[in-house]
């Protein structure tokens, strides 16, 4: 067992005091770097950094980083969930690394779609019927795989398929 233990830290964020989501980190008691770029090849990180080793998922909505001594997961809807998510990435790291023999580890990060070919997909109107300001800052949240095709209203036809094929090549979620 690689991962045996680990203070959790719940906060809200100071930038919004009045936001309803927490943030947790669990302070790992333990080092657990090395097991990282097997977690990557395992779990399919979204972006992985070799100095310091770290790697990123996106998983409902939520952005998970586990560093060498630390997981970081925000957007979290209470304290009890931050607890679901970090005890599941414990038996994870545990379950890999007591398998690494097995996995090919991975040192990459996910390809990730380009704003820009996004943009050009979309109506370019700036209508803010998404409920963002302008067409550029909702592609930036596509390829972020916060938004999707379906929270564009005025997107439809052949650009609207066109969008969803070219996200389909990319683990968004």
């Amino acid at each position: 067992m690689l991962l045996r233990s680990y203070r959790k830290e719940v906060i809200r964020p100071e930038c919004r005091p009045e936001a309803e989501s927490v943030h947790c980190i669990a302070h790992l008691d333990q080092d657990i770097g090395e097991v990282i770029p097997y977690l990557n090849a395992v779990l399919g990180g979204f972006q992985f950094i070799k100095d310091p080793v770290s790697v990123s998922f996106k998983l409902h909505g939520k952005l998970i980083a586990i560093h060498g001594r630390k997981i970081c997961v925000n957007a979290l809807r209470d304290e009890a969930e931050g607890d679901k998510i970090v005890e599941w990435l414990k038996q994870e790291i545990n379950d890999t690394w007591e398998r690494r023999a097995e996995i090919k580890p991975s040192f990459e990060s996910a390809p990730k779609p380009k704003v820009l070919e996004i943009l050009r997909l979309l109506p370019k109107t700036n209508c803010r019927e998404c409920g963002q300001p302008t067409c550029m800052v909702f592609a930036t949240q596509v390829a972020d795989g916060g938004k999707g095709s379906e929270d564009c209203p005025p997107l439809g036809g052949e650009n609207k398929a066109k969008l969803e094929t070219y996200l389909a090549q990319f683990n968004l979620e």
